[in-house]
């Protein structure tokens, strides 16, 4: 959805957005429960765990080796050149990364996280025009379908949407 103004070369290097800090374990992406079934058959090295009402993600603690809040453990689905994950597998979560949606007074907005290398290249403008041009329509009508992929306000996002 973002590649209009991300260089797919640009997010290979980087993979940023496929590891996780415990401290960011709230980042993971949320699978459903047909997709996680599937997931399951295709990579029973992967482990899942219930994340919301119909949600799953990866369980990654078991991939980390110390108790430090900044170890990082990257997804099960991260190969050597990118995802492996089919565009039918992959979560609405990755695709839409570094944006998300989260409420504010019970409205869904979309926020940026400003923590993606890729992005942060990016003039702030191309990703809000990119969003106010139906990218953010999509997220809002994705979250209020699915709650639970709203995420909670962290410090650094910003509202675009």
């Amino acid at each position: 959805m973002l590649k209009s103004i991300l260089s797919s070369k640009d997010c290979a290097v980087c993979r940023f957005c496929c590891s996780f800090r415990r401290q960011s374990l709230w980042e993971t992406p949320l699978f459903d429960k047909k997709t996680k079934e599937s997931l399951e058959k295709k990579y029973p090295e992967a482990k899942f765990k219930t994340a919301g009402n119909e949600s799953f993600t990866v369980d990654l603690l078991h991939l980390y080796k110390t108790d430090g809040s900044e170890e990082e453990a990257a997804c099960p689905f991260l190969g050597e050149s990118g995802c492996v994950l089919t565009a039918d597998e992959k979560p609405f979560d990755c695709s839409i990364w570094p944006l998300r949606a989260a409420k504010i007074n019970g409205k869904v907005h979309v926020m940026l996280e400003n923590t993606c290398p890729a992005i942060n290249k990016q003039p702030f403008k191309n990703v809000e025009n990119l969003v106010k041009s139906g990218l953010g329509e999509k997220i809002t009508a994705y979250a209020e379908k699915n709650p639970d992929s709203i995420k909670e306000i962290q410090e650094g996002f910003k509202v675009i949407f």
